[in-house]
């Protein structure tokens, strides 16, 4: 069970779509609209574990086709929020956006997110620790997931908002734009390997 709520833990604290968009939402648009934003990450995270769970990715995955174009909507995203960091200049701007995303815009992420559905697969199918009680095991599972899943995330809305108020150099901004306009792109790469290891099997 540790070693599961340890890998629970690197698992979700490095950055991914979720973590980094969070980060920007509290730069841009502060506490309220950052814990709006969160809390449509959260139910997004736990409609993902259901579909998980259920086998119901997994059934829908298996039509090529529709892998294939919520690949490409996930791929697009993640270059399209990449390129808002990096051409953000000397803003210190994760993501802008006229307007927060709100609840809405936390769920449609993560229903697209491909790093949601690479953890929560691995989670649930690995780490086994009451194998006489698989339904016990996930529930028990799903509760330190949350656990561990909402203050990393409130810990990345933190950093955010503390950012957004820092009065940096624009030397400074640029360098932390660009970092996490790469960190993005390292996402989409990783994303991209991942579709491609069935064909070179």
């Amino acid at each position: 069970m540790l070693t599961f709520a340890a890998a629970v833990f690197f698992l979700i604290i490095t950055p991914g779509p979720g973590v980094l968009s969070t980060a920007g939402v509290g730069s841009a648009f502060g506490r309220a609209a950052g814990s709006r934003y969160v809390g449509g990450l959260f139910i997004g995270q736990n409609l993902v574990s259901v579909a998980v769970i259920s086998g119901l990715a997994a059934i829908v995955l298996a039509d090529a086709r529709l892998r294939t174009v919520l690949f490409l909507l996930s791929v697009a995203y993640l270059f399209y929020l990449a390129a808002r960091i990096a051409l953000a200049g000397s803003r210190l701007a994760f993501i802008r956006r006229s307007r927060a995303p709100g609840v809405l815009g936390g769920v449609a992420l993560q229903v697209i997110n491909p790093k949601a559905y690479a953890v929560n697969t691995t989670l649930f199918t690995g780490f086994s620790f009451l194998a006489d009680d698989l339904f016990l095991e996930t529930a028990i599972k799903l509760l330190i997931m949350n656990a561990i899943w909402i203050p990393i995330h409130f810990l990345w809305l933190w950093a955010g908002i503390r950012l957004g108020q820092l009065d940096l150099p624009e030397r400074v901004h640029r360098t932390i734009n660009i970092g996490m306009a790469l960190s993005m792109l390292l996402v989409v790469a990783l994303a991209i390997l991942a579709q491609l290891r069935p064909f070179a099997a």
